[in-house]
């Protein structure tokens, strides 16, 4: 008996679709798809956030000192001129950091290394690169879905069976978050 389901694709097609699943699983918390592939990106999914509650407050707080420019009422950045060159004016400010574990580091780069980069887009400038905010996925996994499952052992998801698809007959589901 196979590990995993094959798919019907070559296996870097097949884990290129998985990996989409599963980005998009994460950031909308539901997808529909057929059930064979559901199957495969619930293990995926399950282990990902499984690391996220295991690594969830794994994170020490420091106080850090930062330069950031002296902005005026219109939000430019404040010049002088020194030595015949125009320099910005910088204020130093302490900010709070979360600096991770190094357990909590590599659950990171073990997120980052399924996850695809999710890039938000407003819909009045679709097609317009302004405009546009990076989401931070590992950071939600850990934030939102660490916290919110951290009494559950397991069984993230739920598979919801909705028809047959019309063409081919594959089985549709949904699969989200529980």
């Amino acid at each position: 008996m196979a590990m995993y389901r094959k798919l019907g694709k070559k296996s870097d097609q097949r884990m290129a679709l998985l990996r989409n699943q599963v980005t998009q699983l994460l950031y909308h918390g539901k997808i529909e798809t057929t059930e064979a592939r559901a199957k495969e990106v619930r293990k995926i999914a399950e282990h990902l956030i499984t690391l996220a509650v295991k690594e969830k407050d794994n994170f020490v707080e420091e106080t850090v000192s930062a330069k950031v420019a002296k902005k005026d009422k219109d939000g430019k950045r404040i010049k002088e001129v020194v030595d015949g060159k125009k320099v910005t004016q910088y204020d130093v400010v302490d900010k709070k950091i979360k600096k991770d574990m190094p357990s909590r580091l590599h659950a990171r780069r073990q997120m980052l290394k399924v996850l695809y980069p999710v890039v938000e887009v407003p819909e009045d400038a679709a097609g317009k690169k302004a405009g546009t905010k990076k989401i931070d996925l590992t950071g939600k996994l850990f934030e939102e879905y660490g916290t919110k499952y951290a009494n559950r052992k397991g069984g993230y998801t739920r598979i919801i069976k909705i028809g047959e698809r019309r063409g081919d007959g594959a089985m549709k589901v949904i699969l989200e978050l529980v």
